[in-house]
This record gives C-alpha cells, sequence and structure tokens, in this order.
C-alpha cells in the first residue's frame, strides 16, 4: 500500500510538472496573464482532469522563468528592459500619487505582451482620473478585486492607456496601503513592489552586470 502510494505521489507530481510548464509556454506564447486561465488550458490541453495536480502559481511563474531563460533569451530581457525604463517614467510622472511599481516587470518576467502595472495612491480616487484628463492622456477604467490583507478585498478602480506602444495598468489605492501592500495573488505575501529610486537602483545593478559580463573572456 506505501508502494502504490508513493507510486500514486509521483505521478501527481509529473503531472504538477507538466501542467506548470505548459501554463508557462501559454504565458510566454500567448500573452496569458491569469495564472488560472493559464492552469485550466493547459489542464484542457494535456488532458489532466485532477485538481490535486494543479501547479501552484509560484510554480508556473519558475516554469515561465526557465522557459523565457531558453527559448526567449534576448529578445524578453529587451523587452523587460524597455518596460523598466518606461515605468521608471512612469513612476516620475505619477509622482503626487506615491507609485509603485508592481507585477511582471518589477519581477523580471515581463515580455513584449506585458503592461507596466503601477499601484498609485490617493484617497480620493478621482484624483487620477483628473490628472489624467489634465495630461490629455485618454485612458480607459475598468475595476479590479484586490485583497488588502487576509480578510479584506477592495474593488480597485484601474486606468489603462498605451504610450510609445507600451500598455500601461494603474490600479489606484487609498494611502494607508502605503504602509502595507496588497497580497499577492501568486502567494498570497505583501506583493513585492519599488519606488523610482528602488527601480532607478535595481537598473544601475543590471547595467553593471551586463557590462562585468560583456568585459569577462570567453
Amino acid at each position: 500500500m506505501h508502494r502504490a502510494r508513493q507510486h500514486a505521489e509521483r505521478r501527481t507530481q509529473e503531472r504538477r510538472h507538466r501542467l506548470a510548464h505548459e501554463a508557462a509556454r501559454l504565458m510566454a506564447e500567448g500573452g496569458i496573464r491569469d495564472h488560472h486561465l493559464a492552469k485550466l488550458k493547459a489542464a484542457e490541453r494535456l488532458g489532466i482532469r485532477d485538481d490535486a495536480s494543479l501547479p501552484r502559481n509560484s510554480e508556473i511563474d519558475e516554469a515561465l522563468r526557465e522557459y523565457q531563460r531558453l527559448f526567449q533569451g534576448d529578445a524578453q530581457a529587451a523587452a523587460l528592459d524597455e518596460r523598466r525604463r518606461a515605468a521608471l517614467q512612469a513612476l516620475e510622472f505619477f509622482h503626487a500619487f506615491h507609485p509603485r511599481l508592481v507585477g511582471r516587470v518589477l519581477e523580471g518576467t515581463a515580455d513584449a505582451h506585458t503592461p507596466v502595472s503601477l499601484h498609485l495612491h490617493a484617497d480620493d480616487p478621482d484624483a487620477v482620473a483628473r490628472f489624467l484628463a489634465d495630461a490629455g492622456i485618454p485612458a480607459e477604467a475598468s475595476w479590479r478585486r484586490l485583497r488588502l490583507d487576509r480578510v479584506r478585498d477592495r474593488d480597485a478602480p484601474v486606468w489603462v492607456f498605451n504610450a510609445d506602444g507600451i500598455a500601461f495598468d494603474l490600479a489606484v489605492l487609498p494611502l494607508d496601503t502605503l504602509r502595507q501592500a496588497p497580497l499577492s495573488a501568486t502567494d498570497e505575501r505583501p506583493m513585492a513592489r519599488a519606488s523610482a529610486s528602488q527601480l532607478r537602483k535595481l537598473l544601475a545593478e543590471e547595467e553593471a552586470a551586463a557590462f562585468l559580463d560583456a568585459g569577462a573572456p570567453r
């Protein structure tokens, strides 16, 4: 019985691995942003209907990094750098709203399909709409449910627009969330986020690393 259980657990792990990598491929090639949707599509493609085999979001992210490294290489790196530099300009432009960069651009898994996601902070959410209008930036409005903590959710207004071929996604949160980031859908921990100064430091570190790598003997 013990051996049978081990065999079943091994098969489940193998299915989780296959699903994680197929979901990662769909996200990388198809521009899917939602982990749950990627899992469902991967399960359908592979004919796996066992819920226990569904991978965690963190497993998909790990597989996505591996896929990008193996198959997208320089193209993904260039798209990521372009979006991080665009994000820095946006963080400076929206400085009055204490902006923070979040999501795949910060985490390093962004590609040519990925929008720059920012959290703006204002107790008057209409202030962002007025700012966009005054700047002549046409933006579409929507809503997104965010988990502020393990017991509180919030429907946050979201503004979406394009600039120089890059999509921007602005979620507006109250000022008090500056003290505690909303929870990530990946691992239910506070989201990683970066201010303009933190992103500037990250870009400088990456430039230095690239310079050293270029000068390293082959």
